[in-house]
């Protein structure tokens, strides 16, 4: 079982695959403009403890300079291309913090290898490496007034031991499974953080057939059960509560292969990465 995954709440997630540990969209605050942390504790200083950084699009809720700034100076952050330029707040953190900066296009891949110590580069010392391969993900992440053609939404597949898709935020789309290629464990978003979700996202049941067309071994929900709107816990608090379960009886009718992982906040579990 060569791969680990935390789940921190949202869409923060560590995947520890061959020594090198992989962070993901992280969020660590309490508040967020109108939203609220209404589950789990806040993650714990270990949490922002990461080789790299994935940031999958521009969105205040998966890119968030404050908690950016609790990263080990020398940590990689891995973006959108044209994310330094849309968005001043990143520039300055990675400046006031000495974060590398990598920008991806869909399709571009970058090697990641273990931290020899503090401040050492996320890509030159250590002993452990994988690679990070940006794929395309079907979701407006426009940070107004930079819309999504010019930086796009991403999701990753981190490549060590195993395939591990990280899908961001994203709807479904035909290309998903070329796109996204074979993979042993699939991360996916299965809510969101209000009662209604627009396009550009997969709810419980369409991500149960995001599961079913990408194969994986096992599969964990994330993006649900943490945020929702100040003042709004009683207007359709089933969309709060019920998307992981949700996942689990949708993907077992339609992807009964794929073993799924239901977390808690701060859980971790070795999924499964072989039939």
């Amino acid at each position: 079982m060569p791969v680990e995954i935390t789940w921190w709440g949202h869409a923060t997630v560590t995947v520890e695959d061959s020594g090198v540990r992989v962070l993901t969209d992280p969020l660590f605050a309490a508040r967020l403009a109108h939203l609220r942390r209404r589950r789990g504790a806040l993650p714990p200083p270990e949490a922002a403890r990461a080789d790299a950084v994935l940031i999958s699009h521009l969105h205040a809720d998966h890119l968030h300079p404050a908690s950016l700034a609790r990263l080990a100076p020398g940590t990689r952050l891995m973006v959108p291309y044209g994310a330094t330029a849309a968005v001043p707040a990143l520039r300055r953190v990675a400046a006031a913090r000495a974060l590398p900066i990598t920008e991806l296009r869909p399709g571009e891949e970058c090697r990641v290898r273990a931290r020899g110590g503090e401040g050492a580069s996320a890509v030159e010392g250590g002993t452990g490496s994988l690679t990070v391969r940006a794929v395309p993900a079907a979701h407006d992440g426009r940070r107004i007034p930079y819309g999504p053609h010019r930086v796009p939404a991403l999701g990753y597949v981190v490549r060590g031991a195993a395939r591990t898709y990280f899908a961001g935020d994203t709807g479904l789309f035909p290309e998903l499974p070329d796109e996204v290629g074979p993979c042993e464990v699939a991360v996916l978003p299965v809510g969101g953080w209000g009662p209604f979700l627009g396009p550009g996202h997969l709810d419980a049941r369409r991500a149960a057939v995001a599961a079913a067309r990408l194969a994986p071994c096992s599969a964990v929900p994330v993006h649900y059960g943490t945020y929702w709107p100040i003042g709004m816990d009683a207007v359709r608090p089933h969309e709060f509560h019920a998307p992981g379960q949700e996942f689990e009886r949708q993907a077992a009718r339609v992807a009964p292969e794929v073993t799924v992982h239901r977390l808690g906040h701060g859980e971790s579990v070795r999924p499964r990465t072989a039939r």
